[in-house]
């Protein structure tokens, strides 16, 4: 788990290790035990490294292979490397280190641009080819790691983040129309390519981008899963047996790549617990566990403590919780927003900047339930949907999920950003292709491949990440999601969702964990909007950069700031919040890059 940059020069001229020099002081957090960088005439790459898998200078990067004329830069981790290399090996093919990165060089050595298919974990990287003078980017199926590019005709620029294209300098920082449309009317989620800037986008999950000195380009996507019914109907206990059996692999694989001790953040939920149950089912004897809490306001509570407990004592893990006060949370949350690549509305990514910021001090790797609530139907909305069957499919969805509907965006926006419903374009092409059984199969499936990857899944890689903390997400691993597609909506969703890992759980955890009502990572202070909380949002909303960005139509500001808690999304996301977090991020990491 690293951070990676380079830059292509499209003009003929050398590309400058100074623009690395520049890009890379914003990746260090992602990658602080190492730094590198490269040069080849038109192409420069850097990297920061955390050390994960062979812990020697051997694996550091760019790890360059002058006799196959490759040299490479990674972020992530494969967990069938070790399988690789031996097929590899058998194939030809010598190694000089003990890591993944060089997998994936021999792969790309071997097979070319399909070595992607070949490799099971999350991962972005970046090879050149010394003699074609050609750069090849690849991202992981499920978009777990990032990959942000930026391109103007005479060089292309990328990075783990937007703050290292930003650092670069010349990158067109304006706003982008459909990427605002996107932000503010489903829940912070601009899918690829786009960004909340025009001058910067993002590799699509499951794409390759070769790119030539030239400026030839040609982009592929190598995977995209059916939500069909298999040939041969599996029963209900077979399924829950299917899925369990792959859950278990998926958690096995991201213990064992590792040189270094394996926690899981547990929030007190049944995925996350569940996560537990499996590693002490593989025999793990000193579980590391990390929760986190905050305070209460009014009803809503501000931890799941009490369930957390419940699962530490029954596996005695080696467990610690975290109580942050409200003080604490408003003082580091600039902090954690100048930490996003891109504005995140989710209250738990300052949870999780938090939570990450105290494990790190005692592991580089953590497991999260991330996945589990997309790919299972766990969110109370998805019922919601299968019993709504009046009007299009993208009616039945917006109805239930999106945070604004075009007409109220009308009313959010100043009047020079009042144009097309590019959200409502976006979901309804999601939902219509092709490969899907059922409107439900078609909702599940756009949520685990497009949604979750710029929602909790980005939010998780960035806040982790920014303290050098890996995080690797067992449900969303690519086999357990071809398999749980597959599965009929009515069981994914039967008894209020995750039927399944409920099925799994019982026997395994304490019936409290399974059968409490669904919960979510908490953080009161940022949906009730109070006090000192409500002060720091006005100042943002009606400072002087907020006004000279016109972003906003200043009725519906008022609006929001007179009764903030009574203007909330159908998902339950502050309304005033969202638009202070868009601000602010454009304050912290915009304007400061001027």
């Amino acid at each position: 788990m690293c951070g990676i940059c380079g830059v292509l020069r499209l003009d003929g001229t050398p590309a400058p290790l100074a623009t690395i020099d520049r890009m890379l002081p914003r990746l260090e957090r992602r990658g602080p035990d190492h730094a590198g960088s490269y040069s080849d005439g038109p192409l420069a790459m850097g990297h920061r490294r955390l050390a994960i898998i062979d812990l020697s200078e051997h694996s550091n990067q760019p790890l360059v292979d002058s006799a196959a004329g490759l040299a490479i830069v990674f972020n992530g981790t494969i967990y069938n490397y070790p399988e690789l290399r031996r097929e590899l090996r058998g194939r030809g093919h010598r190694f000089n280190t003990q890591g993944d990165t060089e997998t994936i060089l021999k792969a790309y050595a071997e097979w070319g641009e399909r070595c992607v298919e070949h490799l099971h974990g999350m991962f972005a990287f970046a090879i050149w080819e010394m003699h074609s003078r050609t750069l090849f980017l690849a991202r992981d199926r499920l978009g777990i790691k990032p990959l942000y590019y930026s391109s103007d005709g005479e060089r292309f620029l990328f990075a783990s983040n937007s703050q290292a294209l930003l650092a670069a300098g010349g990158i067109d920082r304006s706003i982008d129309a459909l990427g605002l449309h996107h932000q503010l009317t489903l829940h912070g989620v601009i899918p690829a390519p786009h960004t909340i800037l025009k001058g910067i986008a993002k590799l699509p999950p499951a794409t390759t981008l070769t790119l030539t000195a030239a400026g030839e380009r040609r982009e592929r996507s190598y995977w995209f899963p059916e939500a069909r019914r298999p040939e041969l109907p599996r029963g209900e206990q077979e399924w829950c047996e299917a899925i369990r059996e792959a859950l278990q692999q998926a958690v096995g694989k991201r213990l064992v790549v590792a040189d270094v001790p394996v926690g899981v953040l547990l929030s007190g939920g049944l995925d996350s617990s569940l996560l537990v149950a499996l590693l002490a089912e593989l025999g793990v004897q000193e579980i590391l566990t990390f929760s986190i809490g905050f305070e209460d306001i009014g009803a809503e509570r501000g931890s799941e403590f009490e369930y957390s407990d419940q699962v530490v004592e029954r596996f005695r893990t080696r467990h610690r919780r975290f109580r942050i006060p409200n003080s604490r949370v408003l003082e580091r949350l600039p902090e954690a927003v100048a930490n996003m690549a891109e504005p995140m509305v989710g209250q738990d990514a300052v949870a999780f900047y938090l939570l990450a910021e105290q494990v790190s001090r005692e592991v580089k790797v953590v497991q999260s339930g991330q996945g589990a609530d997309e790919l299972f139907g766990g969110y109370f909305w998805y019922p919601e949907m299968a019993a709504d069957g009046s009007g299009s499919m993208l009616e039945r969805f917006a109805r239930h999920y999106f945070d604004r509907d075009h007409g109220e965006y009308l009313q959010t926006v100043a009047a020079r950003w009042r144009g097309a419903d590019h959200t409502g374009a976006t979901i309804a092409r999601l939902l219509d292709l092709p490969g899907a059984d059922s409107f439900m199969d078609r909702v599940l499936r756009m949520d685990v491949t497009t949604l979750i990857v710029d929602d909790p899944v980005k939010r998780v890689d960035n806040m982790t990440m920014a303290w050098g903390l890996e995080a690797r997400v067992p449900f969303l691993d690519h086999q357990l999601v071809e398999l749980a597609l597959q599965m009929p909506p009515d069981l994914r969703l039967k008894e209020g969702g995750k039927y399944p890992l409920k099925a799994i759980a019982r026997g395994l955890l304490p019936d409290a964990v399974i059968d409490r009502p669904k919960g979510y990572f908490p953080m009161p202070a940022l949906k009730y909007l109070r006090g000192p909380f409500l002060e720091f949002m006005c100042d943002i909303l009606l400072s002087d950069a907020c006004r000279r960005r016109g972003l906003f139509e200043p009725r519906y500001v008022e609006m929001l700031l007179d009764a903030p808690e009574q203007h909330f999304t159908r998902i339950q996301g502050s309304k005033l919040w969202h638009l202070a977090l868009l601000e602010l991020w454009l304050q912290l990491n915009v304007d400061s890059a001027a």
